[in-house]
């Protein structure tokens, strides 16, 4: 594949974006509103993309459409562009970001109460969904996962949740596949925060997307990390 100019990233960045917050093909249309460029520049954008194996495209006719008429044409991402993404921002974190992003999460665990991990929480839902590590973006969805079930702890509907979450200590790295399922669980709770339930409903695919891109080691960082803040919010 033909290297991406700086330009390209950026549009293909954003693009992903606005598909992970939709969740549904986009005209070119739209996403040249979202971008602020002119339709024909969205257009041939996205054209390239293609080219490149980025992006693909479908023809739609609109619902309930009968009869003759003329489709439009949307785009998604492919499952290369994600990787893409990943590897030019230098694939799996560097150990000192890293290292600093998951000390500031378990301090601020460690430190806080039941009561006071509001704060911690709405600096996730706030950053998160721009952070571009696949990693550090797992282990801050993880933490707001943890917290969401712990705003639970005392509910009868926490306790199946909860009961799935000690997985991750009996099945290694694998566990941390069970957090997809139980974010999707949180976000169909009664009593969550209504405003974390549509966070971890937007952010479900992309999430699964970011654990299958992690190397091995970035894995085994990963769950020692999740079960460091499991432990700290279970004592």
């Amino acid at each position: 594949m033909k290297k991406l100019t700086r330009r390209q990233q950026e549009f293909l960045s954003k693009f992903l974006d606005l598909y992970t917050e939709g969740q549904e093909p986009l005209h070119y249309s739209t996403v040249a509103e979202h971008l602020g460029v002119g339709n024909v520049s969205a257009y041939e954008m996205l054209r390239l993309l293609e080219e490149h194996g980025l992006v693909e495209a479908e023809y739609q006719f609109p619902v309930g459409f009968r009869g003759p008429g003329r489709a439009s044409v949307v785009f998604r991402p492919t499952a290369l562009a994600a990787q893409e993404l990943a590897r030019l921002a230098g694939g799996d974190v560097n150990q000192q970001e890293w290292e600093a992003v998951k000390q500031h999460i378990l301090q601020q665990l460690e430190t806080g109460k039941a009561e006071d991990y509001e704060p911690l929480l709405e600096e996730l839902l706030a950053r998160t969904p721009d952070q571009r590590s696949p990693v550090i973006y797992a282990a801050e969805m993880i933490t707001a996962i943890i917290l969401g079930l712990e705003s639970l702890r005392s509910t009868a509907e926490a306790h199946g949740l909860r009961d799935r979450l000690k997985e991750i200590g009996k099945v290694g790295e694998l566990g941390l596949g069970v957090f997809t399922g139980l974010g999707m669980g949180l976000s169909l709770a009664e009593r969550i925060n209504r405003r974390l339930a549509s966070f971890l409903l937007m952010q479900s695919s992309r999430f699964q997307l970011a654990l299958s891109q992690l190397s091995d080691e970035s894995r085994r960082q990963l769950t020692e990390f999740t079960r460091e803040a499991m432990r700290i919010v279970e004592r």
